[in-house]
C-alpha cells in the first residue's frame, strides 16, 4: 500500500512544533490519484508506522474510511474522533491527523486527490469536500447499505488492475467513487455545517487556506496562489461570508491555536512557532486581542469537550 511511501512536501525534518505535509505518491502501477484498500490491511502492512510513536501529519489528498466492524480512533485537527460501525471518517486535504495504535476496526479505505473528480461533480460535492464539513459522517439510513456495497465494488475494481484497458479501469474507478460521494453527500449535517453559496474563487481560497494558513498570512499571498487580484478575492470572500480575507486567515489561525493549546496541550511557544509568529510576544498579543485571555490562561481553563 502507498501510505508509507508518501513524502513531506518540505525537507521532512519536522520539529516539535511542525506538522509535515505529505503528497500523494502511489505504488508503481497505481494510476490516476486514487487508491483503495482496507483499514485492516493498512494496519497489518504498517506495523511500525505511523503510530510508533504516534505523530501528526497533513496530506494534500483525501482520506476516507468506512468502518464496517470494530471501532476506529483517529485524531483530526487535534481532536480524537471515535468512528463506530456504519459511520465514515473523512480527513480532508490540509487537516492535521494522527493515527492511534491499531485496533480491530475493519472497512474500506479510500485515498484520492481532489482532481480525480470531474469538474461538474466537484462543484456538486463542494459542501462535502469543504474543510468545515464533519470529520465523522452518519449516512442517511436509506443510503448506508448501498454506500458500503459501492465502496466494496470500488475496492474490487481497484484490485482488478490489468483485467481491462487502463482508461476503462480508471473510468470505472472514478465513476464508482463519484457515485459513492454523491450519495454520501446526503449524510445529515452536511449542508448545515458548511453553508451554501461557496463560489469558485472563495472555494479555492478555502482550500488554499487550509493547506497554507500556518505560513501564509496576507491576502496577497492567496491571491497570488489563485491567480487573481486581491480585490477579486476580497469580493468573493465577502460575498460568501461577509468577512474580509485577513479576518478569515486570522480566524483559522486562532482556531488552530485554541485546538493546540486546549486539546493537544502544546505550550504557547510551540504554537507560536507552528503558526508562523515571529516571536512569542506577537502570538500572545494576537491571541489576547481575540479571546481576552493570554495563551497560558486559556490553556489552564480550556473545556476539552468543545469543538
Amino acid at each position: 500500500m502507498m501510505v508509507d511511501k508518501r513524502h513531506p512536501a518540505s525537507d521532512g525534518r519536522a520539529g516539535a512544533a511542525e506538522v509535515p505535509l505529505y503528497g500523494f505518491q502511489p505504488p508503481v502501477g497505481t494510476p490516476f490519484g486514487l487508491e483503495v484498500s482496507t483499514v485492516e490491511d493498512f494496519f497489518a502492512e504498517h506495523d511500525d508506522w505511523p503510530w510508533s510513536p504516534p505523530r501528526p501529519g497533513r496530506a494534500t489528498f483525501h482520506y476516507l474510511i468506512a468502518v464496517t466492524e470494530g471501532e476506529l480512533l483517529h485524531d483530526v485537527d487535534h481532536l480524537t474522533r471515535t468512528v463506530a460501525p456504519g459511520q465514515w471518517l473523512w480527513v480532508r486535504p490540509g487537516h492535521t491527523q494522527c493515527w492511534h495504535p491499531p485496533g480491530i476496526a475493519r472497512g474500506p479505505f479510500i485515498l484520492f486527490e481532489p482532481d480525480v473528480l470531474t469538474p461538474g461533480t466537484a462543484r456538486l460535492l463542494a459542501p462535502l469536500t469543504a474543510h468545515t464539513a464533519p470529520a465523522v459522517l452518519n449516512p442517511h439510513p436509506d443510503d448506508a447499505a448501498w454506500l458500503q456495497q459501492t465502496a466494496l465494488q470500488l475496492l474490487d475494481e481497484h484490485r482488478a488492475l490489468g483485467r481491462r484497458p487502463l482508461d476503462v479501469h480508471h473510468a470505472l474507478r472514478r465513476s464508482l467513487l463519484e457515485a459513492l460521494l454523491l450519495r454520501l453527500a446526503n449524510a445529515s449535517g452536511i449542508a448545515a455545517a458548511t453553508g451554501t453559496g461557496r463560489g469558485d474563487t472563495y472555494g479555492r481560497f478555502v482550500d488554499a487556506l487550509e493547506l497554507h494558513f500556518r505560513e501564509l498570512h496576507q491576502a496577497a499571498d492567496y491571491a497570488g496562489l489563485l491567480g487573481c487580484s486581491v480585490r477579486t478575492l476580497s469580493r468573493a470572500a465577502r460575498a460568501a461570508t461577509g468577512k474580509g480575507v485577513r479576518e478569515l486567515i486570522d480566524e483559522r489561525r486562532l482556531l488552530e491555536a485554541r485546538r493546540l493549546l486546549g486539546h493537544a496541550r502544546w505550550d504557547a511557544r510551540a504554537v507560536a512557532a507552528h503558526l508562523g509568529f515571529s516571536d512569542l510576544s506577537n502570538f500572545g498579543r494576537f491571541f489576547r486581542d481575540r479571546t481576552g485571555l493570554t495563551p497560558g490562561a486559556f490553556a489552564a481553563g480550556e473545556d476539552t469537550t468543545g469543538p
